[in-house]
């Protein structure tokens, strides 16, 4: 029994070690720790701090940021990023913030190179650089955008869909980047598009590629030391799908359980995609986009 345990930690330690791109294994002058849990050895992820857990993403990395709106935006983890500097990032997420905090904070700082997003009518900073010439944008259909993180955290390449269909995300033509004189320097490219059965009537699908990055930031209610996580709400839209995307998983929680405090049925994301963990408290900042009640109302 004890050389099967062995065997199995040894195995478990490799992989963690090649998926984390490289990285210190627990953040500068620390050693990996592990924990006897069961019978078997497992990989204790946490990390002391946002900025020890951000301090090796280099300038130009690429990111895949939870959030929907400002609901589960990794704030902690984004100010860590900004304060140490990083640079010419190319960020996936569903939108970019607002001006003054989110990702935009980022943006606003000139860090962000490229934005993959569905939605940005929220911030004008975003358009100020988009229109001038500043920034890239691949706008994608929102649904279309969370299946390409989903599938690249599966191993799927790429997949074939109807959104799109018949209109410039699949003819090409969209604006990516602006010359800042109002002419389109980059525009999107023609997709393929192919003709299924379907219900025993053709259809016409678009081609799409999926999305992995360097790097994914995400916000969690609950994650215990092995990385199995629990959203809370709106936040659950899109963190679960940055988070499979990244090739190296950073995540802030506000509640940090000992392995085994976690019902494995209410777990939303097992810990296998995740590599680093930060507890932030419940008290982490949590903006709303739009107050639709007075504050008195509340």
């Amino acid at each position: 029994m004890a050389s099967g345990v062995s065997t199995m930690w040894t195995l478990r330690r490799a992989a963690s070690t090649s998926q984390d791109t490289g990285a210190p294994a627990r953040g500068p002058g620390r050693s990996m720790e592990t924990s006897l849990f069961e019978g078997v050895r497992v990989i204790d992820k946490t990390w002391p701090s946002p900025a020890e857990a951000v301090a090796d993403i280099p300038d130009g990395a690429s990111l895949a940021v939870g959030g929907f709106g400002l609901s589960g935006n990794p704030i902690a983890l984004i100010e860590a990023l900004l304060a140490q500097g990083t640079t010419g990032l190319s960020v996936v997420s569903n939108n970019c913030g607002v001006d003054d905090w989110g990702l935009g904070i980022l943006l606003g700082a000139g860090r962000i190179r490229k934005m993959t997003s569905s939605y940005v009518g929220e911030n004008k900073e975003f358009e100020r650089q988009f229109l001038s010439g500043e920034l890239e944008l691949e706008l994608t259909p929102q649904g279309t955008l969370a299946e390409k993180l989903r599938a690249g955290g599966s191993g799927i390449a790429a997949f074939y869909t109807q959104t799109g269909v018949g209109t410039q995300v699949a003819e090409g033509g969209l604006p990516r980047r602006y010359d800042g004189s109002g002419g389109i320097a980059v525009a999107s490219p023609v997709k393929e598009v192919r003709t299924f059965d379907v219900g025993g009537e053709p259809r016409e699908f678009v081609l799409e590629e999926a999305i992995t990055t360097d790097f994914s930031l995400v916000h969690a209610w609950k994650g215990d030391r092995h990385g199995n996580l629990v959203f809370r709400k709106a936040a659950r839209a899109f963190n679960p799908l940055a988070a499979m995307a990244g090739r190296t998983c950073i995540v802030q929680v506000e509640h940090l359980l000992e392995a085994g405090e976690l019902d494995p049925d209410a777990v939303h994301l097992p810990g296998v995609y995740v590599h680093r963990i930060v507890e932030v408290g419940p008290d982490i900042p949590k903006r709303i986009e739009k107050r639709t009640v007075s504050a008195g109302a509340q």
